[in-house]
């Protein structure tokens, strides 16, 4: 039974907080694709978490290791917490089981390659000076079993100048372009409002180790998976590159008003403001067509993009002018009506609230076994009219230990610290 501190959300006297509006879910079986897939996670933080997470949403055995001292870096990230737990750690770790071990010895090292013997993936988030010192590089795990499929994931790659080099999130979206290029005209330059490189490149790591795995079962070859943040962040800018690389124009800092596309854009109106995309000749002249200015749409000079980016200030003008006679809930009507790309720009207490966001299984509160109830935010995922479910809540510090020792090994609580306690002696 869980303590009443432990059960905080359902705690009435505490303030109301956003995911008290959500719909309340049980765990349930979710996605069952990599069923029977067991994967080591030895990452921290974001990237590695969220790689693995998206593995255990479609149905993998995710078996986290953690220090038993503090755990993941993630857990104390905050405030704010949620009844003592890191809301960080917890958007990035459903649906794991968390083993705590210390493999800085021989005895907790040889307790986790027995571990790896029955995994098929392995995931490490330690740039390759530190995991050799650790004996969980690449070349060690794969000689404790032949056909693993190692997947790392680093600041800067497995190999080259920079490998052992540290990084986060906010120094490879420095390195990657992407700062340079977000923001104000004239401004200073911008992170991304979330941990872009980090997902991006957790994304990436599932996707390869998935495409490894289905290798394997046809050559029976493990492979070893080299995912980059900063590769990954520069992939996001790959329509700007190629921009540049083949016409030597270098994009500046604009508010995202510098699109190939004319127009691409938000502009307010009468009151808040919308986003509106004409992406081709056909939406320009609907466009002009349903806010009553047919005749503008045929203007000579202005019948294909190239010639509108050529006058895009004189057009931005025009629309700017009119979208400020009339408020937003008037022009999304009018607009969707005509099949125009637009939309509101939302802040994060609406996207929250967004019906059909809700309906496509993307904010729920997730009921555990112990009594919390943990917020979540979908995968995103809809398979066969069916958004992903939770298996179970993020894992507390250790929860899972004796149940997977014992599962994976066959190994009892007692046996696992004879071999622990032993080890501890004979170095002293």
């Amino acid at each position: 039974m869980a303590s009443r501190s432990q059960n905080r959300p359902l705690d009435a006297a505490r303030s109301a907080l956003p995911c008290d509006a959500l719909p309340l879910k049980a765990p349930g079986a979710g996605f069952q694709f990599l069923a029977g897939v067991r994967v080591v996670d030895l990452t921290t933080s974001v990237a590695g978490p969220s790689g693995t997470m998206l593995l255990a949403d479609m149905g993998a055995e995710v078996v986290k290791i953690e220090r038993p001292s503090g755990g993941d870096d993630a857990r104390s990230w905050g405030p704010p917490f949620l009844a003592g737990e890191s809301l960080w750690f917890a958007a990035v770790n459903r649906s794991k089981k968390s083993v705590a071990l210390d493999f800085s010895d021989a005895a907790g090292l040889k307790l986790l390659y027995d571990l790896i013997r029955q995994a098929d993936m392995v995931f490490v988030n330690l740039p390759p000076r530190v995991a050799r010192k650790l004996k969980v590089d690449a070349d060690t795990l794969r000689q404790v079993r032949p056909d693993l499929i190692y997947v790392s994931i680093t600041g800067f790659g497995l190999s080259g100048q920079r490998a052992n080099w540290t990084c986060y999130d906010l120094i490879a979206e420095g390195y990657s372009g992407i700062m340079d290029v977000t923001g104000a005209a004239g401004g200073d330059p911008q992170k991304v409002g979330a941990p872009a490189a980090d997902m991006l490149a957790g994304q990436d790591a599932a996707f390869a180790a998935v495409a490894a795995l289905y290798d394997r079962r046809t050559t029976g070859k493990g492979h070893v998976i080299d995912v980059a943040l900063v590769d990954s962040m520069t992939r996001l800018l790959s329509c700007r590159l190629m921009s540049y690389l083949g016409s030597g124009e270098l994009p500046t800092r604009s508010g995202g008003t510098d699109s190939v596309i004319a127009i691409y854009q938000a502009f307010e109106t009468a009151d808040d403001p919308i986003v509106l995309a004409l992406g081709n000749d056909n939406l320009w002249q609907r466009f002009w067509t349903a806010v009553g200015d047919p005749d503008y749409a045929r203007t000579p000079g202005l019948q294909s993009n190239a010639e509108r980016r050529q006058r895009r200030s004189e057009i931005v003008d025009r629309i700017a002018t009119l979208l400020r006679s009339k408020p937003r809930s008037h022009w999304l009507d009018v607009l969707r009506e005509a099949r125009i790309p637009v939309g509101p720009i939302n802040n994060l207490q609406q996207v929250a609230t967004d019906d059909a966001m809700l309906a496509r299984g993307m904010f729920y509160r997730l009921a555990s076994a112990d009594g919390r109830i943990v917020p979540q935010v979908g995968c995103g995922i809809v398979v066969d009219g069916e958004p992903g479910l939770a298996r179970s809540a993020p894992p507390r510090l250790g929860e899972h230990t004796d149940d997977v020792f014992a599962d994976w090994l066959g190994m009892s609580n007692g046996d696992r610290r004879n071999l622990l306690n032993q080890d501890s002696h004979e170095r002293t």
